[in-house]
């Protein structure tokens, strides 16, 4: 069955080391398979505020860049963070993107959680160093998201490059870059 994927580049500049890396897993997807990419930071969403406890809890439905990055996420299989790794977490703009899903989640026309179960979230991340646990955080955010939209897991690729172009020099990354997709995910869990 042909799959759907979203691209969501969480990265403060384009053609980063963590892009490369995703790009580089993307050319890997079979035949039939479709590939949308969409820049965090080319998209003006409106500021998060959270409405659930106040007096105004039904919010407006979304409009705008904020529609066109619904409207792609409820369309797509499977959703790729591909975030460099900021303060041991995601980015700004990929931290915005999931801030904006507890509205998506409290307006029930939506049924945002419903049609997100059952897909697939991954994550591509670079980061500066070697010491790949750091970025355990990141992985759990996004992990810990997926499980409670019940979501499948599809893991996170990891590679090391800090400056422009360092991630080519990480074959070993490069390398798992070419079967991270074809991994099979499994149900994102909580522990």
């Amino acid at each position: 069955m042909a799959r759907d994927f979203l691209f969501l580049l969480g990265s403060t500049r384009a053609g980063g080391n963590t892009e490369t890396l995703a790009r580089r897993a993307a050319e890997q997807l079979p035949a039939g398979d479709t590939a949308r990419w969409l820049r965090l930071t080319d998209l003006e969403l409106p500021p998060f505020s959270d409405p659930r406890h106040g007096e105004e809890r039904v919010r407006p439905a979304p409009a705008g860049d904020a529609e066109v990055l619904l409207d792609a996420t409820l369309a797509a299989t499977d959703l790729v963070i591909a975030s460099p790794l900021y303060w041991y977490s995601v980015s700004t703009p990929v931290k915005h993107y999931l801030d904006h899903w507890v509205n998506w989640l409290h307006a029930p026309e939506l049924g945002f959680k419903r049609r997100m179960a059952g897909r697939t979230l991954w994550g591509v991340t670079a980061l500066a160093g070697s010491d790949h646990a750091a970025a355990d955080p990141l992985v759990g955010t996004l992990r810990l998201s997926a499980a409670y939209l019940d979501m499948n897991w599809g893991g996170v690729l990891l590679g090391t490059g800090n400056n422009p172009g360092d991630i080519e020099g990480d074959l070993d990354a490069i390398t798992r870059a070419k079967t991270f997709f074809s991994s099979t995910p499994t149900p994102a869990t909580r522990a």
